[in-house]
């Protein structure tokens, strides 16, 4: 779809106090947001419980665990080469590759305690480790695939936290895409630029979105969505699929109203003959039940 992000719209995104939070967190400037902390609040929708500051702590002593064995190192190989010890050796983190599409993979409360994750929480873990070891790291999202690129006067080094930190070439790279896409999608250097933190929250949570979708669980797909438009509150594809989330619910009043905007703003959307008949049906029920 070509529609995505009108800018400006964000009136829709906030429904319930839970998200203020994540809210806070993540509309400021992007350099300023915490990662980490961001990433385990949105896992507040499956673990209501969920206390932040231990997970953070863990981290914290990782870090200090590698800047222990540093001194007064700053080189940003070595760094990386204590990062990995670290996270790999001592602490044996490793990607989920038997159990990928596990929701766990995607929270970072439970990557941090199972030691089990897939590419992008791997990498923001590591990203957060390094981050307070003063290594210059930062997201890089491939498609299909997620790595870290380490900043060096020398030159930019890529890493694959999904794979024990592996140093890789650009031909690395490719090998990835082609092990996705078969073979149909060609590197592109702008596929190797860093990505920001929000977009790092935004694609943990879309992946969820799809998780759950594809195992009909309607509910939590619904609290992802939520998630989705406080963190990104101009994204037209999830006010959709919140409308029509609400629909499954029988919250048709809620529904019509999400689907409507998405109408009216939407104007080139692929979907909206079907949105359409979805909205009448809608209002044919809601006709019928005032």
């Amino acid at each position: 779809m070509s529609h995505g992000h009108i800018p400006g719209c964000r009136g829709w995104a906030l429904t319930s106090e839970p998200h203020a939070e994540l809210f806070r967190l993540t509309q400021q400037k992007d350099e300023d947001i915490d990662l980490a902390q961001a990433a385990l609040v949105l896992a507040r929708h499956a673990y209501p419980d969920l206390t932040v500051e231990p997970h953070l702590a863990r981290l914290d002593g990782m870090a200090a665990a590698v800047r222990e064995r540093l001194g007064p190192s700053l080189e940003p190989r070595r760094i990386v080469e204590e990062v990995n010890r670290q996270l790999y050796e001592v602490e044996g983190f490793r990607g989920n590759e038997r159990e990928y599409y596990d929701p766990r993979n995607s929270y970072l409360n439970e990557v941090l305690d199972r030691k089990l994750g897939i590419p992008i929480t791997l990498s923001l873990v590591y990203m957060e480790v390094g981050r307070r070891v003063l290594l210059p790291v930062l997201g890089v999202g491939l498609p299909g695939h997620f790595i870290v690129k380490v900043l060096t006067p020398a030159g930019d080094i890529l890493l694959d936290p999904f794979q024990g930190g592996q140093e890789l070439t650009e031909d690395d790279c490719q090998a990835r895409l082609d092990r996705v896409y078969g073979g149909l999608v060609r590197l592109d250097k702008r596929m190797l630029l860093p990505v920001t933190k929000r977009q790092i929250l935004v694609r943990i949570l879309s992946n969820l979105k799809t998780i759950y979708l594809n195992q009909s669980e309607h509910d939590r797909a619904l609290e992802v969505v939520e998630d989705l438009l406080v963190v990104e509150p101009s994204s037209l594809p999830d006010l959709r699929d919140r409308g029509l989330l609400f629909y499954r619910q029988n919250r048709f009043a809620e529904a019509l109203s999400d689907l409507r905007k998405y109408l009216m703003l939407a104007h080139d959307a692929e979907d909206r003959e079907p949105v359409k008949q979805t909205v009448r049906g809608i209002e044919a029920i809601l006709s019928m039940i005032r």
